[in-house]
């Protein structure tokens, strides 16, 4: 999807645990138009540029990640709650968009 001139792109600054989390579930975001490649090639020292349609994804991986008994079985273990975080942090600057 190419970006129209209304709309808005937020940088956000992924890095840590909660970025070697991400990238370990970007497979999930293939049709993403690109943003699998971004998010796996994201480095985590500068923020990352996100328009609205970025967040509906990452939301959705995310959340379909940590409602995941499989992926993640123990609700302590700091890939989850790095990754929970991530979700929470996200969906309040996706509610900036609204």
């Amino acid at each position: 999807m190419k970006p129209g001139s209304r709309d808005i792109k937020l940088p956000i600054l992924i890095s840590g645990e909660e970025l070697s989390e991400l990238q370990r579930h970007s497979w999930q975001m293939v049709e993403a138009f690109g943003l699998d490649r971004r998010v796996e090639n994201y480095k985590g020292k500068r923020p990352i540029g996100l328009y609205s349609w970025d967040f509906d994804c990452l939301l959705s991986v995310i959340e379909n990640v940590i409602d995941d008994p499989k992926e993640y079985p123990d609700k302590n273990d700091s890939g989850y709650i790095a990754l929970r975080k991530l979700y929470d942090r996200l969906n309040a600057e996706y509610q900036k968009f609204e």
